[in-house]
């Protein structure tokens, strides 16, 4: 049965315009695009900051040591797969030695970002860090601050949470509040 959302197919159309893109300077030192992962029909949305260099080789967001601790929290904490979910990030190039993206190249990668979340429409966006919170809740107050509280997003709900790879550095405690957000957002999916 064909799916009756044309979100798949526009997707699709989006993610081949993005792999052409030069819109910042990002785009000179990709291996490809990173666009996304997962179900263009989820009800949970995941958005990052940006490709590593394992995303970068495969083309495939989280894919690395934090991906995998993601994939298993999503398991545990929240009892679904990943493929469940649909996973973007801010930027969609790697950044040079993985170093924080800047304005510009935010504000490059931004409309995908922005029509992913229209299209996909998820019930819950979690924002996994610093840049994906402070883009999407259009703030400056970083995520120690926002973290542990859900707040209202286009007609959704949006949880922010620690990035996995703070949660990897920062020990029990940080992992802990990441847990306690992803039940958050289990929470609000199930209304």
């Amino acid at each position: 049965m064909p799916d009756p959302s044309p979100a798949p197919t526009r997707l699709s159309l989006l993610a081949e315009e993005a792999s052409g893109c030069t819109r910042c300077s990002l785009s000179e030192g990709r291996t490809q695009v990173v666009f996304a992962d997962g179900s263009p029909n989820a009800d949970l949305m995941l958005v990052g900051e940006g490709p590593g260099a394992q995303e970068d080789i495969q083309g495939v967001p989280f894919v690395g040591r934090s991906g995998k601790l993601l994939d298993r929290l999503l398991i545990e904490e929240v009892g679904i797969e990943r493929s469940a979910c649909y996973i973007a990030n801010v930027v969609k190039c790697r950044p040079p030695g993985n170093r924080d993206p800047k304005p510009d190249e935010i504000a490059a990668c931004r409309p995908y970002l922005e029509e992913q979340v229209e299209l996909v429409d998820p019930a819950v966006i979690v924002t996994l860090g610093n840049f994906a919170s402070k883009l999407l809740l259009d703030t400056e107050t970083g995520i120690t601050k926002l973290r542990g509280r859900s707040y209202e997003y286009g007609g959704r709900s949006l949880v922010p949470t620690f990035h996995p790879a703070a949660a990897l550095r920062g020990g029990a405690d940080v992992l802990a509040k990441m847990r306690a957000d992803l039940v958050r957002a289990k929470m609000l999916m199930a209304r």
